[in-house]
């Protein structure tokens, strides 16, 4: 019986979401004002709820002022005047195209504040921005996920370029208690939109190769509520921390330096220092390879203020830290400090050192440790990272650390072996041992300490880092001609 209820309760959820996104997808394309305008207050909530109509309003009135905080401050990308054209003339096509102006289209009022920020002359993205048109034949629309107030979905576009789309959750955390509290739909619908307007506008305001592309918006009716908002972003792949374990130490380290590169900008931001008061790994997603962060409506940008260094605690499950208070009454790098700390907990702890090269393993570790006791800054944290990177990929890591072999290697041009495999980890490839190697010498280097491997082919494909990709084979009864690929056999047989 339980399993038949939680069948149905399953299936009515999947209905639901299934529901809102075709709502958001096919709903008549609009295009009200961006929300340069204050927001309007909520109608009254009903008899015997909780809370009314003006802390409905509070709410929402704090959560708009944050949004144009971030949208006006600071000299980043976007920064300066106004953008005034609508989000449909930058749709395909080409901006300047002239199209008719339906009724729902109303102008911008004199004043009010661009939306989102404009892209500056030569800053990253797909070009024109997109709009509701892109959004009336896309295909393939599958659920990714949600969180407390957003659900986020992948479809593919007219042009087959897949995007993800995010937007309120009508079953959500936020909007539902909201409307238990105020019932007042459409009021607790504009609340739960301030986070992802919010969300937006740090996307835009922090460009950088480790955060989460915005490519646009749409503003359209869904269900009962006018002027809902989805935004398209960049499409990338969930953070799984346990198949992460089971990938290459190359791989692994790519995305741990990613976050640091990630923490610095942060650190050094057009806005101030933000930190990320959500900071788990569902808050990030890879992009060929690439860590970045794709949630941001639990950012903050403020430094937290103080009268001592009593109030300057940085609590974590595991243990706290007291940070000084400066003169200013600011605690001193309590943002940069809380994500590091969580950058170690989260990822680095897991994912730095473990089948590293020898070599390496010992300034692995001391990054590590300093993190963990927040003895380094995302400066010194970011410049051993990028040491560890050199030393990496120019080689120097195999100084003193491999032997010369006393066994030759036949060279076979032209060639590969396609069966004979054996597994090793990590390893590229499941069914085989294809690892990534520096030169020549380190591919012999590893066939001779696995006691199973007697040939290896090399490959003209490369990593991240540029090191060659390399197959470790058991023996060589079947060479077959390959002409992008090296076949290497131990001439004693």
């Amino acid at each position: 019986m339980r399993r038949r209820r939680a069948a149905v309760a399953a299936g009515f959820c999947a209905s639901f979401l299934l529901g809102s996104v075709l709502n958001v997808l096919f709903a008549p394309g609009s295009e009200p004002p961006r929300p340069g305008q204050s927001p309007e207050p909520s109608p009254a909530p009903g008899p015997g709820r909780r809370g009314g109509r003006g802390e409905l309003a509070r709410q929402i009135r704090a959560r708009y002022e944050e949004v144009q905080r971030y949208s006006r401050g600071g000299p980043g990308p976007g920064a300066g005047r106004p953008e005034r054209r609508r989000l449909m003339d930058l749709a395909p096509g080409g901006p300047g195209l002239q199209r008719p102006r339906p009724p729902w289209a109303r102008p911008l009022p004199d004043g009010a504040p661009g939306w989102p920020p404009a892209p500056g002359p030569g800053s990253p993205g797909p070009g024109p921005r997109l709009g509701c048109a892109a959004l009336r034949n896309v295909s393939g629309a599958q659920y990714v996920g949600s969180g407390y107030t957003k659900a986020v979905y992948r479809v593919r576009l007219p042009g087959g370029a897949a995007v993800a789309l995010k937007a309120v959750d009508f079953s959500g955390h936020d909007l539902g208690s909201c409307v238990r509290e105020f019932g007042v739909r459409r009021g607790c619908y504009r609340l739960a939109a301030h986070k992802l307007l919010k969300e937006m506008v740090l996307l835009e305001r922090l460009r950088h190769p480790n955060v989460l592309q915005l490519y646009g918006y749409c503003y359209q009716d869904s269900e009962d509520i006018p002027d809902t908002l989805t935004t398209i972003t960049e499409l990338g792949a969930p953070v799984e921390m346990i198949q992460l374990l089971q990938t290459s130490w190359e791989d692994r380290f790519r995305i741990c330096l990613s976050l640091g590169r990630l923490l610095h900008h942060l650190a050094h931001s057009p806005l101030g220092s933000v930190t990320l008061l959500d900071f788990r790994p569902r808050q990030f997603v890879l992009v060929d390879g690439e860590l970045k962060v794709t949630d941001l409506d639990d950012a903050r940008v403020e430094e937290t203020p103080c009268a001592g260094s009593a109030d300057c605690i940085l609590e974590f499950p595991a243990r706290n830290f007291t940070l000084p208070c400066s003169a200013h009454g600011w605690c001193e790098g309590m943002n940069e400090k809380r994500n590091l700390y969580n950058a170690y907990r989260f990822f680095f702890t897991y994912l730095l050192p473990h089948s590293a090269p020898p070599s390496l393993r010992p300034l692995l570790d001391s990054i590590v440790n300093a993190t963990g006791e927040l003895a380094w800054g995302v400066d010194e944290t970011l410049a051993q990272l990028e040491k560890v990177l050199h030393l990496y990929q120019s080689g120097q890591y195999l100084q003193n650390s491999t032997a010369s072999s006393s066994t030759e290697y036949q060279r076979i041009p032209d060639s590969t072996i396609p069966q004979e495999d054996y597994r090793c980890w990590p390893s590229y490839h499941h069914g085989g041992c294809l690892l990534s190697v520096f030169n020549l010498a380190e591919a012999v280097d590893v066939c001779e300490s696995h006691a199973q491997c007697r040939a290896f082919v090399v490959t003209n494909q490369t990593t991240w880092t540029g090191r060659q990709l390399v197959f470790f084979k058991t023996g060589w009864s079947q060479v077959v001609p390959d002409p992008n690929k090296t076949t290497y056999v131990k001439a004693s047989g």
